[in-house]
């Protein structure tokens, strides 16, 4: 059966006015993710790949071209209405975590479920559900600042599934970690990946990448080839895409 396209970029451009000068973040780039993939959108400092997360999670619309998120054109809607389509469909996992500092492990889980009305019982049900999954079932009552870097990424995950959103989004999600963190991390997002979630990952990172099983390379604002991966006897393999 032919996979549901969740995502589709089409022809994105996105060109900041700073005056004098413009800036042509993106560049006519078009990208197409299915329901249950695992794609990276990768490249270094300054290639556009922040500003394609920005597309792809609906915090912002396009100079010119198409987004669709389950077939709706999200490109010309208001913040309001992309709030709102955030709330339900998309999880994010910051590279910075932004985590709340004055709440509690728990409760920084039971904030979306906060905005979108959900009973205080459920939230507290949900939240520590999803706590006792990524390993903290012990450190609800644990503030940011009383918890590691690698502990602080694994409320966000919780809290980035709070809502049992289709996509994840993971903006550069072990930038801040050490090593050991950082596979802990890969691991639970493989987890979700297993368990059917969309996943979308944005990073500089050749061997976090491997992780998916799509890389789109930028470059420039432009898409200039896309890998398939593969994985082999616990290792990651990528050969680039020919054709169409």
């Amino acid at each position: 059966m032919k996979q549901k396209t969740v995502i589709e970029l089409k022809d994105v451009w996105k060109i900041y006015d700073m005056g004098e000068v413009k800036v042509e973040a993106l560049r006519g780039i078009s990208l197409s993710i299915k329901k249950g993939e695992f794609v990276a959108i990768q490249g270094p400092s300054g290639s556009g790949k922040s500003t394609a997360m920005n597309m792809v999670g609906c915090l912002d619309v396009p100079t010119k071209g198409k987004i669709y998120l389950d077939g709706q054109d999200i490109s010309r809607l208001n913040e309001s209405e992309l709030a709102q389509i955030r709330g339900k469909k998309i999880g994010f996992i910051f590279q910075k975590f932004n985590l709340i500092n004055t709440l509690t492990a728990q409760e920084n889980v039971m904030l979306p479920l906060t905005f979108l009305g959900v009973p205080e019982k459920t939230r507290r049900e949900i939240s520590e559900k999803l706590l006792k999954e990524v390993d903290l079932g012990d450190r609800m009552d644990h503030k940011p600042n009383e918890l590691s870097g690698g502990q602080q990424q694994r409320v966000a995950i919780a809290r980035a599934l709070a809502v049992d959103p289709e996509i994840i989004l993971a903006d550069e999600p072990t930038g801040n970690l050490d090593s050991k963190s950082g596979a802990n991390v890969m691991h639970f997002l493989q987890e979700l990946h297993n368990k059917g979630k969309t996943i979308v990952m944005v990073t500089h990172d050749d061997n976090l990448a491997k992780f998916a099983d799509r890389i789109a390379v930028l470059k420039d604002g432009e898409i200039i080839k896309h890998l398939k991966c593969y994985h082999k006897d616990g290792k990651n393999y990528c050969e680039e895409i020919k054709g169409d």
